[in-house]
């Protein structure tokens, strides 16, 4: 994508193939805010600039390259496995966070001999209004928290709201979360929820975008 029309037009089709505004905003990596504002804006003719609409400052991630070749993807794995492998001698699990975290951390855990889980994030549910009427889940078919310590896998931090919500579930099912890693921090963070994050990535906005 390379520009936003051409995310705009990508919210189109998402919406029309029955995702959700959450699972739009975890498919092209911006907010649910942006999210939103690009399914109205695929609703409406012509298509304008955020600029000359008003429309949120957000940045768009395209990993896509790394993605769509599991060559790359193993390599950017191992890069993430690297960040993690000091922070916890008795980490014997990895989470990762759905959609495109799920991937990534198959990688990582191989790479650490970890077993491997799941979260599902409320943010898939979600239409509008208050997302904590929601809840996530992890998966079944892969492994169980059971009191573990554990990495937390994701793409992209954006707001750190999933993020943050994903190691309150781990520590709500007796787990520990040691350390998170993502490709991109678009937030800047060194901590969500006092565990430290780690990024191959990290974004810094300059200016208010005006």
């Amino acid at each position: 994508m390379k520009n936003v029309d051409d995310l705009i037009s990508s919210a189109a089709e998402l919406a029309e193939q029955g995702l959700s505004k959450g699972e739009i905003a975890d498919e092209l990596n911006v907010s649910r805010e942006t999210a939103s504002w690009l399914v109205e804006r695929s609703e409406t003719t012509p298509t304008a600039t955020p600029q000359e609409t008003g429309g949120p400052h957000d940045i768009h991630v395209d990993w896509s390259a790394l993605g769509r070749d599991s060559t790359r993807l193993s390599f950017a794995g191992k890069s993430m496995a690297d960040l993690l492998s000091k922070q916890g001698e008795d980490v014997d699990l990895t989470i990762g966070i759905e959609k495109a975290g799920a991937p990534l951390a198959t990688s990582v855990a191989r790479e650490l001999d970890t077993d491997l889980g799941t979260y599902a994030p409320s943010k898939h549910q979600w239409e509008e209004g208050d997302i904590d009427e929601l809840g996530g889940t992890f998966s079944r078919n892969f492994a169980e928290i059971r009191d573990r310590d554990c990495y937390v896998v994701d793409d992209t931090i954006t707001s750190g709201t999933t993020m943050s919500e994903t190691v309150e579930a781990i520590r709500e099912e007796g787990g520990e979360p040691v350390a998170c890693c993502v490709l991109v921090d678009k937030q800047g963070v060194e901590e969500i929820e006092g565990v430290p994050v780690y990024s191959l990535l990290r974004v810094i906005r300059v200016g208010d975008g005006d």
